[in-house]
């Protein structure tokens, strides 16, 4: 039967063809929208984890969530550093992680914050140690294999959050890697990682007279302090004549965000209110945004794929029309393959298995045509790379999706099939004849 079928559509090439190429379409988009809404979503929430609450600057509580937790957005603004205190205070907190932001190096993002950071993904030490002090920094797995960074290495951040061979450099501040982190699969992945301080140096800003409280209350792991900042500030007066030493005075050490755990369920009703009406800053939900964020992105996801049934019917549709037109040129065909001694059984499976051949050839090149889009997709569009999107992941619901398609050919052939049944032997042969 399988050979016979075969033989059947080399004899209409063309509209096999056609119909191939119509049921790999709409196996190719379904596919494609499957994977990147699924990894989209995963990663969101696998990035947000551990963090109730982010608190920032005024501005859009979108804005702040892609920014400070999944590094894809401009951040707000800056806020005051005794915001730090104030959380660390509330007895609803359990944890509070300040961020700086506002250097890249060669497109990957410098983030000033504390070695908690790195607890909320877990993030291990493959190489080296922790950073100790202002200046050394810990950089992701991503960032040492596209850059071919080792421990040891000396480097220059630049001013803003992309690669801009326009923009300053901070040739006076100059970073020491002392740490490559293991793979994580997150956010951690693609960034350079120093302690607050090494912010506030780079920029000229002098924090020698802060109370180690201001900063650290609260907090019990942290590595040790640069002691000699008289030393950097000299530095900076020497290199950086950009920035007088009246100028540094007058800038207040900042941070760009806040990400908050709570220890009980009564901080998520009361620090939001809180902190929207009685400061100027603003308190984001994460879990809120994202799902905003993903409903929007869910409509267009849906109309798409909506589409995307659509043509794999279509596709179905053309087979049943080209097979049920087959099925009336072949009646002498079929009729001699009776009288030779095939059963009406075997008939039937005959073209059973040609509609299903054309489905399941359709299916598999939908599918090789689909992650070959998005390997297309991943390796020119920086985006996706950030986002740590895999284009040859292959996920649960690819196998109902080719499942779906066979049902969808195995309907389009049985009227066609049945009609096996209905043919009367001597009036073909004699019509043929």
């Amino acid at each position: 039967m399988i050979r016979l079928a075969l033989a059947y559509l080399r004899d209409r090439p063309l509209m096999s063809a056609l119909n191939i190429l119509l049921l790999a379409l709409a196996v190719a988009t379904l596919v494609m929208l499957l994977s990147v809404s699924t990894q989209i979503g995963n990663r969101f929430e696998r990035d947000a984890r551990g963090i109730d609450l982010v608190v920032g600057a005024k501005g859009s509580p979108l804005q702040l969530i892609l920014s400070s937790i999944y590094q894809m957005d401009i951040p707000t603004g800056n806020i005051p550093l005794e915001s730090i205190a104030l959380l660390r205070q509330d007895p609803s907190v359990r944890q509070v992680i300040p961020l700086t932001m506002g250097d890249n190096f060669r497109g990957f993002r410098i983030v000033g914050t504390e070695p908690a950071y790195l607890g909320l993904q877990n993030a291990k030490l493959a190489q080296g140690r922790m950073f100790a002090k202002a200046q050394e920094v810990v950089i992701g797995t991503r960032v040492a294999d596209e850059l071919g960074m080792t421990l040891g290495q000396r480097f220059v951040g630049s001013h803003g959050l992309t690669d801009d061979e326009n923009a300053g450099h901070h040739e006076q501040s100059p970073f020491t890697t002392v740490g490559i982190l293991a793979p994580t699969g997150s956010v951690m992945d693609r960034l350079i990682i120093s302690n607050v301080e090494s912010a506030w140096d780079i920029h000229g800003i002098d924090h020698d007279n802060l109370e180690d409280e201001v900063l650290h209350k609260g907090e019990h792991e942290h590595g040790q302090e640069d002691t000699d900042h008289s030393e950097t500030v000299d530095h900076h007066d020497k290199d950086d004549a950009s920035v007088s030493l009246t100028e540094r005075e007058q800038m207040k050490p900042e941070i760009t965000a806040l990400l908050v755990s709570y220890k009980s369920a009564f901080g998520a009703v009361r620090i939001p209110s809180m902190i929207n009406r009685q400061t100027n800053m603003q308190a984001a939900v994460p879990a809120v945004e994202t799902a905003r964020l993903l409903s929007l992105l869910g409509v267009g996801i849906d109309g798409a794929r909506s589409f995307a049934w659509l043509l794999a019917a279509t596709g179905g549709l053309s087979i049943f029309v080209a097979l049920l037109a087959a099925a009336s040129a072949r009646e002498a065909d079929l009729a001699l393959l009776r009288v030779m001694g095939a059963s009406r059984a075997q008939v039937f499976g005959t073209i059973i298995a040609e509609g299903l051949l054309i489905s399941a050839i359709g299916a598999i090149a939908g599918l090789l045509l689909g992650h070959g889009a998005l390997a297309l997709a991943h390796a020119n569009f920086e985006q996706l790379r950030d986002f740590g999107f895999d284009p040859f992941v292959m996920l649960p619901g690819e196998g109902g999706i080719l499942l779906a398609v066979l049902g969808i050919g195995l309907l389009a052939t049985l009227i066609p099939a049945l009609r096996v049944f209905c043919v009367n032997l001597a009036e073909s042969l004699a019509r043929s004849s």
